[in-house]
């Protein structure tokens, strides 16, 4: 049976039209949720290499955190993470009924994704996500309120 809201991993890589898109905006220097093979910068850590635990000090980082049951963990660590100066993009789902949305994303700048889009995932046929998605930036220049818009990536 196929489960259309679960995965065996969580672990999807950000298509490049997604990432040249945002990237052309903010040019980032880090990616601190990612595989070898999927790292978005130059500057990445790995599963291994826990980005939750690392500094990422003045970095303008591209976060497509894993989607799982830490995502709160990830998005709590790229607000904190804006207040000592980082500028954290968050690529999320937008999960607007969560605690970590209220606590945190509000905070941030939202932008709403127009569409689905469609993660990459090795060899599947990376069909459409079966959430909609959000682009949340934590700013470190205490330009953090709320504004809510939306991003076209595939020209919808």
């Amino acid at each position: 049976m196929d489960v259309h809201y679960s995965s065996n991993t969580n672990e999807w890589a950000t298509p490049a039209i997604v990432f040249e898109y945002l990237n052309g905006h903010y040019k980032f220097t880090l990616d601190p949720c990612c595989t070898k093979e999927t790292a978005k910068c130059k500057t990445y850590y790995t599963q291994e290499q826990d980005g939750l635990e690392q500094d990422w000090g003045k970095h303008v980082v591209f976060m497509n955190p894993p989607y799982g049951r830490k995502i709160g963990n990830w998005i709590k660590k790229a607000y904190e993470a804006s207040l000592l100066g980082a500028l954290v993009v968050c690529l999320i789902p937008a999960r607007t009924d969560t605690k970590y949305w209220h606590n945190f994303c509000m905070k941030g700048g939202i932008s709403f994704v127009k569409g689905r889009i469609k993660f990459i995932n090795g060899d599947t046929n990376n069909k459409p996500a079966p959430f909609p998605s959000a682009v949340v930036v934590f700013n470190p220049y205490g330009i953090n309120e709320s504004n809510v818009d939306a991003i076209d990536f595939y020209g919808k």
